[in-house]
């Protein structure tokens, strides 16, 4: 495995970029594209150090920092605790999209992960209304804090809104259901990462709290009909941003197109102009 260390594209951001740790974390998926469209990462491609890639980057270390945990939390990057951080071997496809579909890896559509969820979540909502413990409870007053106080942290806000749904599934107290979760986390953070760039933070909150208060109260079917809707509200907003991207696309292929044979006419005019006595 190449360690890159050398050969970077030009990276320097400008002030108004580098500020930003979204910013800077849509930087390095783009990066990341050019230098696997260059040969310069392969898969499995183990990264430079933080201190290397703050410095080429031109961006603070806490600003990288959190960019890399939303990489990993996307699947694009693991770290290996004393070894460094590695670009996964399943990345290409990931990196060949924009920010915008990053829910669509490990294969998983909106639909699918949507019809998974309608099937489990509001049923898991109901028998945490009917088990969860103290515990349990102060689990999911706790992620709501949290995703409270989140507003100016992405991957905060991330970890806390996937906390709560983690919360729901533990005070269920199937362990199936449990055990399920770890192997559907990270295409719900997708999600959620892109979710969380289309509303405010408040709305996202108008779902989570009542949802608690149901959990909270016993209220089974309430807590199973307002998780429902929270899901159904969270995939109309995806297929909304899905197709608005769709629609760049088309137009971006459509303007591509366009140009060279628009360059062919013009050099046939000027052809036939040079013909003219």
């Amino acid at each position: 495995m190449r360690h890159v260390q050398k050969n970077f594209p030009d990276a320097t951001l400008p002030p108004s970029v580098a500020g930003g740790k979204d910013n800077v974390t849509q930087l390095l998926i783009l990066r990341f594209q050019e230098m696997l469209r260059e040969g310069v990462l392969t898969q499995g491609t183990r990264l430079p150090s933080e201190r290397e890639l703050a410095a080429h980057f031109n961006v603070a270390r806490s600003s990288l920092r959190q960019a890399l945990k939303v990489l990993e939390i996307m699947g694009i990057i693991t770290p290996k605790v004393g070894d460094g951080s590695y670009l996964n071997k399943d990345t290409s496809a990931v990196l060949a999209v924009p920010m915008e579909f990053l829910f669509l890896l490990d294969d998983t559509s909106v639909g699918e992960l949507t019809e998974l969820r309608l099937l489990m979540e509001p049923g898991l909502a109901r028998l945490a209304a009917q088990r969860a413990t103290a515990d349990d409870i102060a689990l999911l007053r706790k992620s709501v804090k949290d995703l409270e106080s989140s507003s100016q942290d992405r991957l905060k806000l991330v970890s806390s809104d996937l906390f709560f749904h983690r919360a729901i599934f533990q005070a269920s107290k199937n362990r199936a259901a449990s055990s399920l979760f770890q192997t559907i986390h990270r295409a719900m953070a997708k999600m959620i990462l892109v979710t969380s760039q289309l509303v405010e933070l408040e709305h996202t909150l108008s779902f989570h709290k009542p949802i608690m208060r149901a959990i909270e109260q016993r209220k089974g079917d309430e807590a199973a009909a307002l998780m429902q809707d929270h899901i159904l509200d969270a995939t109309a907003l995806l297929i909304s941003e899905q197709t608005k991207q769709q629609e760049v696309w088309l137009h971006k292929s459509v303007v591509q197109t366009k140009k060279p044979i628009l360059k062919v006419k013009k050099q046939k005019k000027a052809a036939a102009r040079k013909k003219c006595p």
